[in-house]
């Protein structure tokens, strides 16, 4: 690919990465004199049918001209162009050169570099400019996270980029989006209703908030504990260094219902806005100054448009949603056979699988899709079944309180987003389970060692399951309290020996019943006990007969 001209102009330099459904190269405009570098994205479309391609085609077009409007804002790379070739669609950017936000991220919780609150407060505020300005534009980014958040080298500006950046989607008339497809480094930013096609405008606020969150306890996302009874992430511990008011915002920022959220970049500003008038009003530099660039565009401080989430259809909108993009302005649906298929999809992951087979069995036999119907239709039922057969297991675990047998079921589900649902459920309320239970058993262990008691506390030790968090711990324990174990067994042993010198038979029999079977002296100890009860049963019959004997002389 290196060196080909694509568009007849630009001509690929550097290949920047590469996903499922297309590639990211750096590029020189030939028709440039100072030969400027860009970055193109090639989107492919694969097994597209013919009747619907010129469709695509002239959708793509229309819409990629409206996101030229995001290039007004001077934090945004410019979308230079758009174009088909070679059944592959095509954006043309701008090329931000510096750094990405990934760099200046604390690496851990233990580490230093974790960021000040008047830091997080700046930066939330460079970030809600733009999104402020992307929202009113009609469009959600739909992929915030630190790998597109770009430190400009010419001023040290952040730029938001990657506005086409959600790879894979499947340009296909028959095209889906699932969970699986979304990219790793975006798991952890993306919200809940995104799985399930429901973006909002406050998507982007939740992930730059999970971003800020990250910055201030240097917790990766998927670090983060999630309360199962209220699904609400529990990212404050105490000694998190944060004042109460801006880690009220963070967490109305990140709260799991969109409805809760604040429902616009407009909403969280002001509040932010009065931290720093409260804290830091000499040092931060006006919101108005910062965003000259974004005064100068005669839209943007217009009234929004109220943005709804839309449900992913093939229309154009599915492709923007794929980039990472989100028109609003656009949703006309295709009244088609593969329309009603993918209609049909979507009841079935939702849950409603007679719905879905009654629209998959709509499709008349000479259309297009029809053998795909048809043979959808027999997956699903099998899927169907499959899934409520180990969902059943699964729930019969649960009630049975064995939590490990929940966990191990999960790995074998079909991928079907409503039984994943049900299952998630389960599997976090199994989790916290388990792990409780864990902790518990692991408090016993410790107190039963703190009385020198190792047998009982490895039995506590060997109870917890293998799943839990405290593993690593466990094993250590486990190999402590052992060698601990055969050292009081081995001192047992000697204190069952000066008993016994002094003929305190009794007393060395009890010290012997102590050592545990699994210990190194168990078989010499159980040679001592039979000894010391032989003696044991001479000394009581010796005893005896001295007070028979005494008896007698008293009563002669």
């Amino acid at each position: 690919m290196i060196s080909k001209v694509l568009g007849k102009r630009y001509q690929v330099v550097q290949t920047l990465g590469a996903g499922i459904s297309g590639q990211t190269y750096i590029a020189v405009d030939t028709f440039d004199r100072e030969k400027t570098q860009c970055v193109i994205k090639q989107l492919l479309v694969n097994n597209y049918h013919a009747r619907y391609f010129e469709h695509l085609r002239l959708s793509f077009l229309a819409e990629t001209e409206t996101l030229k409007g995001l290039g007004y804002h001077d934090q945004i790379p410019r979308l230079i162009t758009c174009f088909v070739e070679n059944g592959n669609f095509y954006l043309v950017q701008e090329l931000i050169q510096g750094h990405p936000l990934t760099v200046e991220l604390p690496m851990s919780q233990y580490h230093g570099g974790k960021w000040s609150e008047s830091k997080v407060v700046e930066f939330l505020q460079d970030i809600l400019g733009i999104l402020e300005f992307v929202h009113s534009q009609g469009f959600i980014h739909c992929d915030i996270k630190p790998e597109n958040i770009i430190r400009r080298a010419g001023d040290g500006r952040l730029c938001l980029i990657d506005f086409g950046s959600i790879q894979p989607i499947d340009f296909s008339y028959d095209a889906e989006l699932s969970v699986d497809q979304i990219p790793v480094t975006s798991l952890g930013y993306v919200p809940p209703e995104q799985f399930i096609g429901h973006t909002k405008p406050n998507s982007d606020i939740y992930a730059l908030g999970i971003i800020a969150i990250q910055c201030i306890t240097g917790l990766a996302p998927l670090q983060l504990r999630i309360d199962t009874r209220t699904k609400e992430i529990m990212w404050r511990a105490e000694d998190t260094p944060i004042n109460d008011y801006l880690a009220a915002v963070l967490s109305r920022m990140i709260r799991y219902n969109f409805q809760d959220r604040f429902q616009c970049a407009s909403e969280v500003l002001p509040v932010l806005q009065q931290i720093v008038w409260e804290d830091q009003p000499q040092n931060q530099v006006p919101r108005e100054t910062r965003e000259d660039n974004v005064q100068q565009h005669p839209k943007e401080r217009k009234s929004s448009p109220v943005l709804t989430g839309l449900k992913l259809g093939l229309t154009i909108n599915s492709l923007l949603v794929g980039w990472g993009s989100y028109s609003f302005f656009t949703n006309r649906p295709i009244y088609s056979e593969a329309e009603t298929l993918y209609q049909a999809k979507n009841e079935y992951q939702a849950g409603d699988l007679p719905g879905a087979i009654a629209l998959a069995q709509s499709i008349p036999y000479h259309s297009n899709v029809y053998p795909e119907a048809q043979a959808a239709i027999g997956g699903w039922k099998q899927e169907w079944q499959v899934a409520a057969e180990r969902y059943f297991i699964a729930e019969q675990a649960f009630r049975e309180h064995r939590w490990s047998e929940v966990l191990a079921v999960t790995p074998k589900f079909p991928k079907i987003l409503y039984w994943q649902s049900k299952i998630n459920k389960l599997v976090q309320q199994a989790r916290a389970n388990l792990e409780a239970q864990a902790q518990t058993l692991l408090a016993k262990a410790y107190d039963r060692a703190e009385v020198k008691d190792f047998s009982t506390a490895l039995e506590f030790l060997r109870q917890i399951p293998p799943e839990s968090t405290v593993g690593a711990i466990v094993q250590e324990k486990l190999a402590e309290y052992a060698q601990k174990q055969q050292i009081r067994a081995r001192y047992f042993l000697y204190k069952a020996y000066t008993k016994a010198l002094a003929s305190d038979f009794d007393s060395a029999i009890f010290i012997l019943q102590r050592i545990p079977q699994n210990t190194a002296v168990y078989a010499q100890a159980q040679i001592k006990l039979h000894e010391y009860r032989q003696k044991q049963l001479m000394t009581h019959h010796q005893l005896k007969s001295r007070i028979r004997g005494l008896d007698s002389s008293v009563w002669s």
